[in-house]
């Protein structure tokens, strides 16, 4: 869809007033899921993103939620386009979780609605919520297993599901698409808890709805015309701040070819070769070769590679803008058939979307030579019961998730952070009281992990200790990265430590164990690696220690200078944190 030409072009209070106003509306959004949804991973952890669309699917604006669901649900919206063309009506609601279509893992349901014009009855514009849930069947509690090899054992697959039509909400078809069709494969399950699942999609919805209401507020402030003119001003002011961008990048930088490759735990490689055009301010990004298709579950669709690198682009920007599609609009992205960023239709992604992920970014800040690793992962726990009865029926269980924080890297005028999600998530994580008052848990240590920073002139910042005991027995999984590659420094800077996923075990006769006097009281330490389920024992607790970020230069007094070859990228003061939401929330 063209851009709607202005003879003056736009007037600047007015495209701030707008970017704000379109930000509001996912903001708003966003509240209201908050507040309405039941899950510890909604309500509690905001693992949920909202955002406004234009009607060609292209992303407008959003709040500060998950940089990698906001890249990447535009895809999503675009692929239900093209899949119902002119077939919405008012009051109809898709729902899709799909890689295939746009989406990311399958646990991220996205819950799609299209804003009709209530003169013409055209869609002029879509607002979108896509929240991450606890629990989609698949062979493992938690629907995160650490070891699927296809995405059948992911849980519940959805391409496209009408669960709204004309105002009817379409239970029955929910239950068949996450109970019934996911238990048929072997192994598997259905959904562990419809209802918690229900009500969540339901408060999805309604937050949808509420940004549909207040879209229609803003256009009858100022008219359709001149909301979607500032609409396309928004994206064109994203675009060229990008394009100066990448202007200013090839001036600092010396050359027109930036390259970086760094490596999974499993050795595949990430590989990228930046070419920038000066004169268009433009360039290609090529990650011709990357590792291929891996048996595992670290295959990344390539929506989740778009969300990657929008975030890389809006973290390098010193500009206040919402980030939005103009970001992308520059960029040539190109990734190889086959490879681990373009798996086949059925390869398992549920670890691709939250850890491979941030080795892609990773990867694209150290081509612009813009930070230091940071700890690169997103230390994915799940925990619960349910499974099948002799018949092959589901048995009635539960599932909890959480991402675990780490060390963000150092920069060239900065430290790392400590103890932070980093990059493509955002999110919060489970408080103890909620945890041990929700799940049968104890919680022994959380808190800073010391010494796992790396040195350096700038340290990078240091991971994490968090220690569960489990009061019953179940089944428990991890789903990690850099546990045997550590994050790397910048010029001269030290690595970041690396992760570990201890099991402490109590010793039982029951279960075989050897118990000899004074026997570390009790108890063997076990080392799980990073990709693991296990099934824990009352009294067992698992031990996780996440990676530091890495450091930028040599530390002070070393004797050696800094290389002088290239001016830094400084990204600047983040933006965007649930802090800074947090904060401006408090101002009212």
């Amino acid at each position: 869809m063209s851009s709607p030409k202005s003879s003056n072009g736009p007037d600047p209070i007015l495209l701030t007033l707008f970017a704000n106003r379109f930000m509001s509306v996912a903001e708003a959004m966003g509240r209201s899921l908050q507040q309405t949804s039941i899950s510890t991973n909604i309500k509690e952890r905001l693992d949920f993103s909202c955002a406004l669309f234009a009607p060609d699917g292209d992303l407008v604006a959003n709040a500060p939620f998950i940089p990698i669901h906001l890249g990447s649900m535009s895809f999503a919206v675009k692929y239900q386009m093209k899949l119902h063309g002119k077939e919405l009506k008012e009051g109809d609601v898709l729902m899709t979780n799909s890689p295939h279509a746009g989406g990311s893992h399958l646990p991220d349901i996205t819950i799609i609605t299209p804003v009709f014009d209530p003169k013409t009855k055209e869609i002029i514009f879509f607002t979108a919520s896509r929240g991450h849930h606890a629990d989609i069947g698949g062979i493992l509690p938690g629907s995160m297993p650490p070891t699927s090899v296809n995405i059948f054992q992911e849980g519940a697959e959805i391409v496209s599901f009408k669960i709204v039509s004309g105002g009817v909400f379409d239970r029955d078809g929910l239950v068949e698409y996450m109970v019934e069709k996911p238990a048929q494969y072997q192994g598997s399950s259905g959904c562990r808890n419809i209802r918690d699942v229900e009500s969540d999609l339901k408060a999805q919805i309604a937050a949808n709805h509420k940004g549909v209401q207040l879209i229609h507020a803003i256009i009858d402030d100022y008219g359709l015309e001149t909301v979607q003119e500032y609409m396309y001003h928004i994206r064109s002011n994203a675009e060229l701040s990008v394009r100066n961008l990448l202007r200013d990048v090839a001036k600092r930088a010396g050359t027109n070819v930036l390259s970086a490759v760094d490596y999974l735990d499993d050795g595949s490689p990430i590989q990228l070769k930046v070419e920038i055009n000066e004169a268009e301010g433009s360039a290609i990004l090529d990650f011709n070769g990357t590792g291929c298709e891996v048996r595992g579950n670290l295959n990344a669709p390539i929506s989740v590679v778009h969300s990657a690198v929008i975030y890389c682009m809006r973290s390098m920007l010193d500009l206040d803008i919402p980030l939005n599609a103009g970001c992308l609009v520059p960029l040539d992205i190109r990734i190889p058939k086959k490879s681990l960023l373009s798996p086949s239709r059925t390869a398992a992604v549920c670890g691709g979307n939250v850890l491979t992920s941030q080795r892609i970014v990773d990867v694209v800040l150290k081509a612009f030579y813009a930070c230091a690793a940071s700890q690169g992962c997103t230390n994915n726990l799940t925990f619960g019961t349910g499974g099948k009865d002799k018949d092959g029926k589901a048995l009635p269980g539960w599932g909890y998730y959480e991402t675990i924080a780490g060390g963000s890297g150092a920069g060239p005028s900065w430290h790392g952070t400590d103890g932070v999600h980093t990059h493509i998530t955002n999110t919060r994580i489970g408080d103890v009281e909620i945890l041990e008052r929700r799940y049968p848990v104890l919680l022994h240590q959380f808190g800073l992990r010391s010494g796992s920073a790396g040195v350096g002139k700038w340290r990078g910042g240091e991971g994490v200790v968090r220690d569960i005991e489990f009061l019953e027995p179940m089944q428990v999984s991890i789903l990690s990265e850099r546990r045997t590659r550590q994050p790397y420094g910048m010029e001269g800077g030290g690595l970041g430590a690396l992760g570990r996923n201890t099991w402490i075990k109590q010793l039982r006769e029951e279960d075989g164990d050897i118990i000899q006097e004074g026997e570390l009281e009790g108890r063997r330490e076990i080392n799980i690696g990073g990709k693991s389920t296990v099934w824990m024992g009352k009294g067992d607790r698992l031990l996780i220690e996440t990676p530091g970020g890495g450091a930028w230069g040599l530390p002070e007094g070393s004797g050696t200078k800094l290389s002088e070859q290239m001016q830094h990228i400084q990204i600047w003061e983040p933006r965007g944190s649930f802090a800074e939401r947090a904060a401006a929330q408090a101002a009212f």
